[in-house]
């Protein structure tokens, strides 16, 4: 009778607070195993054979060995997935083992979409196994061991009848692991399970508001090939169903887009969706288990994590350009900025359209170093991985260059050597100056751009974790757009040479200002030799030598080549010998910048954690851990080389009073150390609709609840951003 209580409960969970609704097909298909199941004789569990077999003959004590259940179907029946999908139930099993071992949970191979009489259900033909982990404990001793279980299945074909057996194997417990003869059939069947979407990049997002109890949902995933056939088969929730008919909206060779339809049952609309994404690749079918956060999500200060936000492209969109606008005010940015003033300053009494045309080639090199951005994250995507802001720092050849390159953009304005970088600043009105000045506006967009990726800015995280779930097209319009919002200040004075006059009148104050910048620069170059620690531990120092010798030969260039009328040849060979020396001797040599190490302590999960309370690494299993001993927790996603992280958050989280309030609540503080761009961390920023960090997250002291998101720092104030994060700590504990 359980199994029939069962099949009830299954067909009839829609009689929910959200209202009263019959399927008739479904309803008709339950009778008809109702009466089936009641009338003694009529039918019985025959179609189905149910038998145990296990991955090993002989295992160790500590092992881990796979349980399976082979269901052998007759042709033509069937038996379901964990989601029937429709009227239906899953197979059960119920242990009966020796004490010493644990069974896990069911994992379930990709079931087939099963389509009759308009009802759709999602089922096994034939046979399947279902696989099982089975944990020994350490300390059982040698024998055969006897595994027991009862299973519980649905048989149908056009009747549906309950059935059941008694299944069981042995286990020898000896000194070596030997595989079983059903190990091959057991690895076949793994082979079946559906895989991690890594770099699937899935997203999914209310399409419109609800209609009733039912409400469409976009789900949308990023495809490695041509893909001939998609699906969504979702996992089975009490509150909610997805329904398992899909229309296909989109299958590009980059992006699969479908619609589902889902039918609330109880409580409010759901804010993830669990399943197997589904897609048919070189005639292969294949399955990908995931979990997808629903629309773009945003914590508060007075509201919940999980509150719905609307994702339409027009407000990220608008996100994106107000965020490339507030990057102009972050640190990464400010030196690149002050020079540009300056460039004004020397532009205030030119013609208004050579201003206006420098203006748009200084937009014209924000734009291409933004599409080239673009491109990379498409590329990354390609080629099957996650993608991410300021992913380009986790690359410690990249940070050996772009600190090269700011040495000798600093050493430029110390006047060490001459390449013009600010125009027509002190030139002439030649073609050639006007050419230079053309070539220098570009560059300080370029500039710009390079020195703002590791900074994120309020409302540009959103955006561009939204960005990096798109499709090709709307990454690279995201990347524009933020490009743009960078751009738009400085395009718009040019093409307001009035608004010049507020500026000083150029003068010899404009040489020494340009020699102050130089120093900006410096300090930027330092902090990039600072990053490359988590790379190459105490080599590093030998990247500090190796500048010291490029700005030796940048003066040898500059003042006896340049500047010089006499052996200004035997200076080049010099200043090329310096360069040549200090790439073979200190770069190539001593620093081995094309390896790094993996024993320094800059590589510790915990190397850029806050001082003065105890921080543990960062995990998922961590935070579920803490949840279910009720207490709250506090996650900060940093990294080494994102400045806000450093000048902003993690000095809030050191100020004292976060500190004490952080001992009374009891907090479990977990670091998540972005630094070397992990997958995992990758991941779980992209659930909450983040492209990098600073993330901050308050967890309640319950299992299951969700986090308040910590907006991001608007004031560089350390002490603004903790009174933020006690009052997210006194909200969680309410």
């Amino acid at each position: 009778m359980d199994t029939t209580n069962r099949l009830a409960r299954n067909s009839f969970k829609h009689f929910g607070k959200s209202g009263i609704y019959i399927d008739v097909k479904r309803l008709l298909i339950l009778l008809v195993a109702l009466i089936v199941w009641l009338v003694p004789g009529v039918l019985n569990a025959a179609h189905t054979q149910a038998r145990l077999v296990l991955s090993a003959a002989t295992a160790k004590p500590g092992d881990t060995v796979t349980a399976g259940v082979h269901l052998k179907m007759d042709p033509g029946w069937h038996t379901y997935w964990k989601n029937p999908g429709g009227p239906g139930l899953p197979t059960t099993i119920a242990w009966r083992l020796p004490e010493g071992v644990t069974a896990g949970e069911i994992e379930w191979p990709l079931p087939e979409k099963y389509v009759t009489q308009e009802i759709t259900t999602y089922v096994y033909h034939d046979e399947v196994v279902l696989l099982v982990p089975l944990k020994l404990s350490p300390t059982l001793k040698p024998g055969a061991l006897e595994f027991k279980a009862k299973v519980e299945w649905l048989e149908c074909e056009v009747a549906c009848i309950p059935g059941d057996a008694d299944v069981q194997a042995t286990l020898t417990i000896g000194a070596d692991t030997k595989p079983s003869a059903s190990a091959a059939l057991i690895e076949r069947w793994r082979g079946k399970l559906p895989k991690p979407a890594d770099g699937m990049s899935p997203s999914a997002s209310w399409e419109k508001a609800a209609s009733g109890s039912s409400r469409p949902l976009i789900i949308e995933w990023s495809a490695s090939g041509s893909v001939a056939e998609s699906d969504f088969f979702p996992d089975p929730y009490d509150a909610f169903e997805v329904e398992p008919e899909t229309v296909l909206l989109s299958a590009s060779s980059d992006r699969i887009r479908l619609r589902k339809v889902v039918k609330k049952l109880d409580g409010d609309w759901p804010q993830e969706v669990g399943g197997v994404l589904v897609q048919k690749l070189n005639g292969q079918l294949q399955g990908f288990a995931a979990t997808v956060p629903i629309t773009s999500t945003r914590g508060a200060i007075g509201s919940d994590a999980t509150q719905v936000v609307s994702t339409s492209l027009w407000l990220m969109l608008v996100y994106a350009f107000v965020g490339g606008m507030i990057l102009n005010i972050m640190p990464c940015v400010l030196p690149v900025i002050a020079l540009k003033i300056l460039g004004f300053v020397g532009q205030a009494r030119e013609a208004p359209a050579r201003v206006r045309k420098l203006g748009l080639v200084y937009a014209l090199g924000v734009l291409f170093s933004f599409l080239l951005l673009a491109g990379i994250v498409i590329g990354v995507k390609a080629a099957g991985q996650s993608a991410g802001w300021g992913m380009q720092f986790s690359n410690p050849q990249f940070i050996v260059l772009l600190s090269v390159l700011i040495t000798l953009v600093a050493l430029n304005l110390f006047g060490v050597f001459e390449v013009s970088v600010g125009g027509r600043l002190m030139g002439s009105a030649s073609d050639l100056a006007a050419r230079q000045g053309a070539s220098g506006a570009f560059f300080h967009g370029v500039l710009a751009t390079v020195l703002a990726t590791p900074c994120t800015a309020p409302f540009l995280g959103v955006a561009l974790g939204f960005a990096f779930a798109q499709p090709t097209p709307l990454i690279i319009l995201m990347f524009l757009t933020v490009g743009l919002g960078l751009a738009a200040p400085y395009v718009v004075l040019s093409w307001n040479p009035g608004w010049l006059r507020f500026l000083p009148k150029p003068g010899a104050w404009m040489e020494h200002f340009k020699v102050a910048m130089g120093f900006p620069l410096l300090a930027t170059a330092v902090w990039l030799v600072s990053l490359t620690t988590t790379f190459y531990g105490e080599r590093s120092w030998w990247l500090g030598m190796f500048l010291v010798l490029v700005g030796t030969a940048a003066w040898v260039f500059g003042t006896f080549v340049q500047r010089g009328h006499r052996r200004r040849v035997l200076a080049a060979v010099i200043a090329l010998l310096l360069l040549v020396t200090g790439y073979t001797w200190a770069l190539d040599g001593n620093l081995q910048w094309r390896s790094t190490v993996t024993d320094s302590r800059e590589n510790s999960p915990l190397a850029h954690a806050p001082e003065g309370y105890p921080w543990q690494p960062w995990s998922r299993e961590a935070v579920a851990a803490a949840q279910s001993e009720g207490r709250p927790v506090i996650v900060d996603f940093t990294a080494k080389w994102c400045v806000t992280c450093n000048a902003t958050v993690k000095p809030a989280l050191e100020r004292k009073e976060v500190i004490e309030r952080l001992k009374a609540v009891n907090a479990v503080a977990l670091l998540a150390d972005y630094t070397r761009f992990p997958q995992e961390i990758t991941e779980e920023l992209k659930r909450f609709n983040r492209a990098g960090v600073p993330l901050v997250l308050v967890y309640p002291g319950a299992a299951d609840k969700s986090p308040l998101v910590l907006p991001e720092p608007l004031s560089p104030r350390p002490s603004d951003y903790s009174k933020i994060i006690l009052d997210a700590l006194d909200k969680v504990m309410q």
